[in-house]
């Protein structure tokens, strides 16, 4: 005879939060892991660019061949680059810093069952359980962000990015976005809903520098670098490890062009 009561059913998705949480303390270890070990090793880079993409392409794909080519450039002015470290536009632009000696090639590698695997063109690498904690890494330690065409992920690290630029919770970084065609649709969206609805200002889509010229993408980066050294001058940290690594860096880089100091 049924007592009216009746079981409830459990659904997969609640059987796993039950599992999430029976691991939540040594979930808390490898946070901490993922961070601590994070920052001992990116902690003195020195000026570094991260590049964002799609880990779909192919290197006979035109977006691996561009940000192969940017990545040439940035390490032939010796910018560390930084990826997360799997296939596609990420190995592409690893592959194009990892031919200069005297920089990073730096992969931040997240485990997935599909897609992600380090490619073989990383200098300095690390794996990661958690994307959170990879995306500090990713953001922490660049002077510049640059998105190349990508799905979910790409799209997810951008708008990030664009946030912490929007608070102020970086500063002095610069975004730049390549794919002018890819993109537009979606910096049309931007323009007609976000702005024309109230739900961002007209001075956030200037964070956004949107560009296939990739001579002017490295020639901004040269200026932000500049622009971030004043301001760290600025606010009385002249004296710290990262403003003397960017300073070192511009001071030599443009002796090596024209004899110029900052």
């Amino acid at each position: 005879m049924s007592n009216g009561r009746t079981k409830k059913k459990e659904y997969p998705s609640n059987r796993y939060v039950k599992d999430i949480k029976s691991a939540d303390v040594w979930s808390v270890f490898k946070i901490i892991a993922d961070f601590v070990q994070g920052f001992d090793e990116l902690g003195d880079l020195g000026p570094s660019v991260t590049i964002f993409g799609s880990a779909r392409v192919d290197e006979n794909h035109p977006y691996y061949s561009q940000a192969m080519e940017l990545s040439d450039m940035l390490g032939a002015k010796g910018y560390n680059v930084i990826t997360g470290g799997g296939p596609g536009v990420m190995e592409a632009a690893n592959r194009g810093a990892f031919a200069h000696e005297n920089v990073e090639s730096i992969g931040l590698n997240i485990e997935l069952p599909a897609e992600q695997k380090p490619n073989p063109y990383i200098s300095k690498g690390r794996s990661f359980d958690y994307f959170f904690s990879r995306k500090v890494m990713l953001v922490k330690y660049s002077m510049a962000y640059v998105i190349f065409p990508g799905g979910f992920g790409t799209l997810d690290e951008m708008f990030e990015a664009l946030t912490l630029i929007q608070t102020r919770k970086v500063w002095g970084v610069r975004l730049f976005v390549v794919g002018t065609e890819f993109y537009a649709p979606l910096m049309e969206f931007i323009r007609t809903k976000l702005l024309a609805e109230g739900m961002i200002d007209a001075n956030d889509i200037d964070l956004i520098t949107l560009s296939d010229d990739l001579n002017f993408v490295l020639t901004e980066i040269d200026k932000s670098l500049k622009a971030q050294i004043a301001d760290l001058e600025k606010v009385g940290l002249s004296n710290t490890k990262y403003y003397q690594s960017l300073s070192t860096f511009y001071t030599n880089d443009r002796c090596g062009v024209d004899g110029g100091s900052i």
